[in-house]
């Protein structure tokens, strides 16, 4: 089995930025697969389609990247251990039904498999972030999180940055953000539907962590044509392509501007 999580190492000087992208893996294993409904054994929606390959150049820029290999419907990272852990997609670690509220088991997880999965998938994740923010807190003072996502629904906006309302970084940090994201155009809002999820609230917390959740709107990054389809988006297409060179732009001016701040 693979490792639940790859770990991209910066290939420039390190800088004190963590990006988190718990939604980005695609992969189930067969023996989950094999429970359930037959529509969904080949596609589940609502993933975060391809920003492991969006955000590539990330550790040029001496970004450390931690990315999840297993999907959302495995175990959602990006969720707290609270109870019940198998239920709402939008509150629980193991989801019951999709975002369109249609049942993806034939055979649900039993509460035993759920647990094995917290073990197996959810906790290495968590060990290895809390792992990096303290050593980067050690050697810098501070941190700064970005926790990587992209959706459709719920807004029309194109970019979503959340930050609990003001609670989870400061406004230096979010502003630099929006600037940059702005200068390429885009039109960006805060804490509308997405005002950060567990990861950003949770690490938010730690006085030397600010924590920004950054939600990006599939069509910003996907043929638009191609999200209609019950199947997994191209990434080799010219929106792709257009939308990876403007976000090296932003984030090469996110970095100098936090840089010297």
């Amino acid at each position: 089995m693979p490792d639940p999580f790859l770990l991209h190492l910066p290939t420039a000087h390190t800088i004190p930025v963590i990006a988190s992208l718990p939604h980005s893996g695609l992969l189930i294993p067969k023996e989950i697969t094999n429970t359930l409904e037959a529509s969904h054994q080949h596609y589940l929606p609502n993933q975060d389609w391809h920003l492991d390959k969006l955000y590539d150049f990330l550790p040029r820029l001496g970004i450390t990247v931690l990315q999840a290999v297993y999907s959302r419907y495995v175990v959602d990272l990006n969720r707290s251990l609270h109870e019940p852990l198998f239920g709402s997609f939008w509150q629980s670690v193991v989801a019951e039904k999709t975002a369109f509220n249609t049942a993806i088991y034939r055979t649900p997880p039993s509460r035993e498999e759920v647990e094995q999965r917290v073990e197996q998938y959810y906790r290495p994740y968590h060990q290895q972030l809390q792992t990096l923010l303290n050593e980067q807190i050690e050697q810098f003072g501070k941190v700064y999180l970005l926790d990587l996502h992209s959706f459709l629904g719920l807004i029309e906006d194109e970019v979503c940055l959340g930050n609990g309302n003001g609670a989870t970084c400061s406004e230096h940090f979010i502003s630099v953000v929006d600037t940059a994201f702005c200068s390429q155009r885009y039109q960006v809002v805060r804490n509308k539907a997405f005002s950060g999820g567990h990861i950003t609230r949770h690490y938010g917390q730690m006085p030397q962590v600010e924590a920004l959740q950054i939600e990006v709107r599939y069509p910003v990054y996907l043929n638009a044509k191609q999200l209609d389809c019950d199947s997994v988006p191209d990434w080799q297409v010219l929106e792709f392509d257009n939308a990876k060179h403007k976000f090296e732009s932003i984030f090469e001016q996110i970095t100098k501007n936090l840089a010297s701040a």
